[in-house]
């Protein structure tokens, strides 16, 4: 038994310590952001006999260095490393960058409203964005693109990245597409005006049961409450009672936008939030009148990938016993920068406050060994089993706190659930990392739709896809596909991972078919976290 709990971990490592990775990274720029654009300290006179210094340095080496030098890389290599001396999530951001940084969370970009694919070298058209500029002209999924601006737009050259550039643009700009529609005997050229498109919050939100809802946000953007809003009102209509809000994976945002969330949640009052740093007196954020659903039933998910703003709800929900939190310890990001753009277009995000939850815990998690050790501070977790169990996970005494109806939590690094998930390895296999590292999972499921765009035409809800088409069938086309692409796993290796394998095959298939509530509606049949949460709810239902 041993043996094998140690082969799945030498099998998942890799994988794990990439994710991890990734979600730390993408926790730099996803913070608790209230907007500050006042830059007129910036050109005030200073005094500072060390600020001197670092000015007199720079023009000693603009002036004297035996090569030229890009004085602008120059000093914005210089801000970052000043930023990195302070705390893990001060930051600057160049001028090219910072339109790219602020897009998720202002909730919008502008170019063609297409989710794309590359396959074999061509860009193949995945969904188009409903209201979107390509839906208006009667771009189709399963198009390709093969011409913009009458050049050819195929080959090796095509990348993600260079589909963005050339499809992306000013608003009121056009582009001229020419695409492959099957059946078609020629090319369909469509002249498309670019305009805004919107990056949702929201990447689900359905009735889970006859009277439970599922809302799963990914950030807190500017947006985010109004589509919180839409959806939760939209599934009240459908008879919901009792609520399923997932913040797993959700890095954060605009802290105003958690705390407008909690108060939907919280009767008139209650405290949600506080602020307070060394320049930064006590600021106080509680629950208003405008409440809608202060008694329904709530569960909270969250895991190692929620930070800042989702720990903010996370929080006042736990020590207001308001919820119940299901899941992984959080990331523990209590900081709460402020951006000030610079002259030259650039950005600073500068920490001036620590957050903290009603009963006075700090969620931040420690940050004194530097910015690299708390970047691979969720691979330490990993390592020392904190995500399979639950009782590695140690707090000192001293940061005890109580909720309002006693119970003992604690502060000091991220948001401990009130009943805790491990993470499933069960179904790991060298097979099942090989198919899924390589994008094999992905690019089976945009062929089978590609071919099958009848067939699936037919199915009118999730429910009439999942009892249509056959999970045996389409982990034998998968294994057949697999294998044409040089991947073969043994008997044993597939036999281990068959289950969650078919799920995830036709989750992706469900997708280009109904969108991501399609996709976590199949998902989540073998989600432990979101199950629980199912039966907490409606312990009767089976």
């Amino acid at each position: 038994m041993t043996e094998q709990k140690n082969n799945t971990r030498n099998v998942l490592q890799p994988l794990i310590y990439a994710l991890l990775i990734a979600i730390g990274l993408l926790l730099g720029r996803y913070i608790s952001l209230p907007l500050f654009n006042d830059s007129s300290f910036l050109n005030q006179p200073s005094g500072s006999n060390q600020s001197r210094k670092l000015s007199d340095v720079l023009n000693y080496i603009k002036m004297e260095y035996v090569d030229t030098v890009n004085e602008a890389r120059l000093v914005d290599g210089s801000i970052e490393k000043i930023l990195e001396q302070l705390d893990p999530h001060s930051a600057f951001i160049p001028a090219e960058d910072l339109q790219r940084t602020n897009e998720p969370l202002e909730g919008n970009f502008e170019g063609i409203g297409i989710e794309f694919h590359i396959q074999q070298d061509t860009v193949m058209v995945v969904s188009v964005i409903q209201g979107g500029p390509s839906a208006d002209v009667g771009l189709m999924p399963g198009d390709r693109i093969v011409k913009v601006d009458g050049k050819n737009f195929t080959g090796n050259e095509v990348s993600n990245n260079t589909v963005m550039k050339t499809l992306r643009g000013v608003g009121g700009s056009k582009v001229k597409v020419s695409v492959f529609r099957r059946n078609e005997g020629h090319l369909l050229d469509f002249t498309i005006t670019r305009g805004k498109i919107p990056i949702n919050s929201i990447d689900a939100s359905y009735m889970a049961t006859v009277n439970t809802g599922y809302i799963r946000l990914s950030r807190f953007g500017a947006t985010t409450f109004e589509e919180y809003l839409k959806a939760f009102n939209e599934l009240r209509q459908q008879g919901m009672t009792q609520l399923i809000l997932d913040l797993r994976g959700n890095p954060g945002g605009y802290m105003e936008t958690a705390v407008a969330l909690s108060d939907e949640f919280l009767p008139e009052g209650k405290m949600i939030v506080y602020t307070k740093g060394r320049s930064r007196p006590r600021k106080e954020y509680k629950a208003t009148t405008d409440g809608s659903f202060e008694s329904g039933k709530i569960v909270l998910l969250i895991d190692e990938g929620s930070a800042s703003s989702s720990e903010i709800v996370a929080g006042a929900m736990q020590d207001w016993d308001r919820a119940t939190i299901i899941g992984r310890r959080s990331f523990g990001k209590g900081l709460v920068q402020e951006q000030v753009e610079l002259p030259d277009g650039s950005a600073l995000r500068l920490t001036v406050s620590r957050y903290y939850t009603p009963s006075g815990r700090s969620i931040q998690k420690p940050y004194a060994g530097g910015y690299e050790e708390y970047q691979n501070e969720l691979l330490v977790r990993y390592k020392h089993g904190e995500l399979e169990n639950a009782d590695s996970v140690k707090f000192a005494d001293s940061l005890k706190y109580k909720t309002a109806s006693g119970r003992t939590v604690y502060g000091g690094g991220g948001i401990m659930p009130d009943i805790f998930i491990p993470i499933d390895t069960s179904f790991r296999s060298s097979f099942y990392e090989e198919v899924l590292g390589s994008g094999l999972i992905t690019q089976f499921a945009y062929d089978y739709v590609d071919k099958n765009r009848t067939l699936l035409k037919s199915f009118n809800t999730v429910e009439d896809f999942d009892k249509g088409i056959s999970d045996q069938k389409v982990l034998s086309d998968f294994i057949t596909y697999a294998a044409s692409n040089k991947i073969k796993g043994s008997q044993a290796d597939v036999e281990r991972c068959k289950a969650e394998l078919a799920i995830d095959l036709k989750a992706y298939v469900a997708r280009q078919i109904f969108r991501d509530n399609g996709f976590y509606k199949i998902y989540f049949k073998r989600d432990s976290t979101y199950l629980k949460a199912i039966s907490l709810l409606n312990p009767t239902v089976k």
